[in-house]
């Protein structure tokens, strides 16, 4: 009897042992809890940290989340006003703020990143398409262009140095996204706290635009250096012919002037020296009639002489047959 009584002790105390570990829980600092009877929330959150109770079997405690979560969103190709496809990467952090809002519509987390996945990616995609690509990827109105100088010095005025202005830029978007997507997020009890771009790439045919658009643009410039440079190069060489010019026709021209004012001298210092004497006047008119038969004759020349000209006078007195030639006519 007494093993029986012993038997049943035991069965109550670990009945009682079951229903006192079911009624109890513990809630975390970073958890608050909603309790479900039959599936229903009944009572207040409860948000305080600590040992608590409940019924035990026919209520349920429901753990939610207290601190902040994240949620990366996927990267999503995605047209921009200028239509120009861009692949769009984002990422945001949120928290519960009314535990049980979230729980009657979404129940978990699971439920909810579903629903930031909708609600984000559909109010990023919708700024996007607003907004032109310029806009999209500069983050400040007030940015300047890096301009190079060789560039800036050849043409001051050049658009490709020039940025483009913008209205909002890359900041302000991501507000607009956050202020559309907050009211939404709102009624599932889901606070938003922040959302940014993590990273906006090219599509791959825009990459290859672009790509094109670039090596056009350097092919451009080096075309203009190469113009530029063949401009210079025609008027260092027309400036250098026309100096060459200048100092050969001022050579032949000292040349000439030395020439004449040494043929001048000569005649001088010649007249002075056949002047003396008829003897020397007469050797004076031989010299110069002998250089000139000198460049005028050879073995293959014939000359039609007239018997009474000054060149032929001293030819007339040359005796073939070897004897002394006689003296020319005075």
């Amino acid at each position: 009897m007494k093993d029986v009584r012993q038997i049943i002790i035991s069965v109550v105390v670990v009945i009682i042992l079951m229903v006192l570990f079911s009624a109890a829980y513990t809630v975390s600092e970073t958890q608050q809890v909603i309790i479900t009877q039959f599936g229903k929330p009944v009572g207040e959150p409860i948000q305080k940290a600590g040992l608590k109770f409940k019924l035990p079997v026919i209520q349920e405690a429901n753990v939610i989340e207290k601190r902040i979560l994240p949620w990366d969103g996927p990267a999503t190709s995605m047209p921009t006003k200028d239509k120009l496809y861009i692949t769009v990467d984002t990422f945001a952090r949120w928290k519960i703020k009314d535990p049980l809002q979230y729980f009657l519509r979404l129940r978990d987390v699971r439920s909810a990143l579903s629903r930031l996945d909708d609600i984000l990616g559909s109010e990023t995609r919708n700024a996007v398409a607003k907004h032109e690509l310029v806009e999209i990827i500069r983050t400040t109105k007030d940015r300047k262009a890096q301009v190079d100088e060789e560039l800036a010095e050849r043409d001051p005025n050049r658009k490709a140095d020039q940025l483009k202005p913008i209205r909002k830029g890359r900041q302000m978007i991501e507000k607009e996204i956050f202020s559309e997507a907050t009211s939404k997020l709102e009624e599932f009890g889901i606070e938003l706290l922040d959302i940014r771009f993590k990273r906006i790439d090219y599509n791959q045919s825009v990459k290859t635009e672009i790509y094109q658009r670039m090596i056009s643009e350097r092919q451009s410039i080096a075309e203009g250096f190469r113009s530029e440079g063949n401009s210079q190069a025609l008027q260092i060489n027309g400036k250098m012919e026309k100096e060459l010019k200048r100092i050969e026709s001022e050579a032949y021209r000292t040349e000439l002037e030395l020439r004449g004012d040494a043929d001048a001298k000569a005649t001088e210092i010649y007249a002075k020296a056949y002047n003396l004497s008829s003897e020397a006047i007469h050797f004076y008119e031989f010299l110069q009639t002998m250089e000139t038969y000198k460049d005028v004759l050879d073995r293959n020349t014939t000359l039609l002489l007239s018997t009474e000209g000054d060149l032929f006078k001293y030819l007339k007195t040359i005796d073939p047959k070897g004897n002394e030639p006689v003296p020319p006519p005075k």
